[in-house]
């Protein structure tokens, strides 16, 4: 009867956990007819702003844009934006969304696969489209997400995602974006906050990466000799990154990790990006002279060590960007705290990066880092019409985000958030304490 029980309760709370993690947002309706916008102040982020600009979306994408009077002769929905501004989606290069929704249930974690060696575990696949914390970071402007697997050595794919659709399919963009590695900790845990390993661990865990990637070249090498041979899908999961056409995403925070993490894999002929980057501005040079990017994981966090001071994480942006480092900006908070991105980026604005800066991290430097450049990040003609219309600079407290199209489809910016904001004002209203 206690098995029972505790059975029954474990259903409901599993049930209740999927109940309140159902978002009631319905996605956008594929554009049916072109769309003109005008009258609007336009930000390509890779071109000078646009006074009064126009901007044509076809089919999903942007077809042209302009200043002044718009093109005669196209049969498409006007908006008049009086104004208002138009930016690229922002995005958010680091992310666990749509694969965890409440930090204190555990089912409702789906980013860390058992096992140490998972290469083939793509997070795409376990995706929540339905995930409540989807229109909530959608609300603040945040239109594409890199999604990340986390656990192990190779926990997996990450996958790039649009933030609107009925299914996995439909938000995935990239469904295989790159290789996650977890590199192991090259430090002792003295005066880290946080703590570390020992180099000997280190050494061992590097060793056991190592020859993880030994035994998938065997095995790649012996399958191509001998295509009969049976098909192993973990090894043929980094069969693209061994030959250099895929990116490798690599968590790694201190300077010895990030040495160690670029060092072991250029000799294997890899595409390294950095994910983490705490201390990334000690090996500029490093990453500099072998072309590896950045993912900073947020400023809104401690120093790495005890004796730094606090303002070491916010200014970091602009170290790297004055050693020449390439970087963009991803929050490290749970997905609850992703709709932050653009609060991260306007600290580090107010820590050395110019404004135009500080946007390029989270939109079109973002895109690059992660292979979605040539789609998305700026607002130029052949780019996917994903986009959002604001009150004023995005990097700013109370700018608000009024409207958002993905790929030329308008979606819905309530949220949960939203429609709690709405009750209680209506609330306090009927009890004459707001006047409208």
């Amino acid at each position: 009867m206690r098995l029972l029980t505790t059975l029954a309760i474990s259903c409901t709370i599993v049930l209740a956990t999927s109940v309140a993690a159902q978002s009631r947002q319905v996605p956008g309706p594929d554009q049916d007819r072109a769309l003109l916008l005008i009258d609007a102040t336009i930000h390509p982020v890779t071109a000078p702003d646009i006074a009064g600009g126009w901007m044509l979306i076809e089919d999903g994408r942007i077809t042209s844009l302009g200043q002044g009077v718009p093109p005669r002769g196209v049969r498409a929905q006007v908006i008049d934006l009086d104004g208002r501004h138009v930016y690229p989606g922002l995005i958010a290069a680091d992310s666990v969304l749509g694969l965890a929704e409440t930090e204190a249930v555990d089912v409702t974690h789906d980013y860390n696969e058992h096992g140490s060696f998972t290469p083939e575990a793509k997070a795409v696949v376990a995706l929540n489209p339905d995930s409540d914390l989807i229109p909530v970071t959608r609300s603040s402007g945040i239109l594409t997400a890199l999604v990340v697997p986390s656990g192990g050595r190779l926990p997996g794919k990450a996958a790039t995602i649009r933030l609107d659709g009925w299914t996995w399919e439909d938000l995935a963009i990239e469904p295989d974006s790159g290789l996650v590695i977890e590199w192991p900790s090259t430090e002792s845990s003295g005066g880290r906050r946080g703590g570390g390993g020992s180099s000997s661990g280190a050494d061992t865990n590097i060793r056991a990466i190592d020859d993880w990637f030994n035994e998938a070249e065997a095995y790649l090498a012996a399958r191509a000799a001998d295509p009969t041979l049976p098909p192993d899908s973990r090894y043929n999961a980094v069969a693209a990154a061994l030959r250099g056409e895929q990116r490798v995403f690599m968590k790694a925070s201190t300077a010895g990790q990030i040495a160690t993490a670029i060092a072991w894999a250029k000799a294997r002929g890899l595409q390294p990006v950095i994910l983490g980057g705490e201390e990334a501005d000690r090996v500029a040079h490093l990453l500099v002279l072998e072309q590896v990017p950045v993912i900073v994981r947020g400023t809104h966090r401690y120093p790495v060590a005890r004796h730094e001071s606090v303002s070491e994480s916010h200014a970091l942006p602009a170290r790297l960007r004055d050693a020449g480092v390439r970087f963009c900006i991803a929050p490290r908070d749970r997905p609850a705290h992703l709709r932050n991105l653009s609060h991260h980026a306007a600290t580090a604005v107010a820590n050395g990066l110019t404004p135009e800066e500080g946007l390029r991290s989270i939109t079109i430097d973002a895109a690059e880092i992660i292979g979605v450049g040539d789609r998305l990040g700026s607002l130029e003609p052949g780019k996917q019409a994903t986009f959002i219309v604001t009150t004023g600079d995005p990097l700013q407290m109370m700018t608000q985000v009024q409207q958002a199209w993905i790929d030329g489809r308008e979606v819905d910016l309530t949220s949960r958030q939203t429609e709690l904001r709405d009750k209680y004002r209506e609330k306090y209203r009927r009890q004459g304490r707001l006047d409208s």
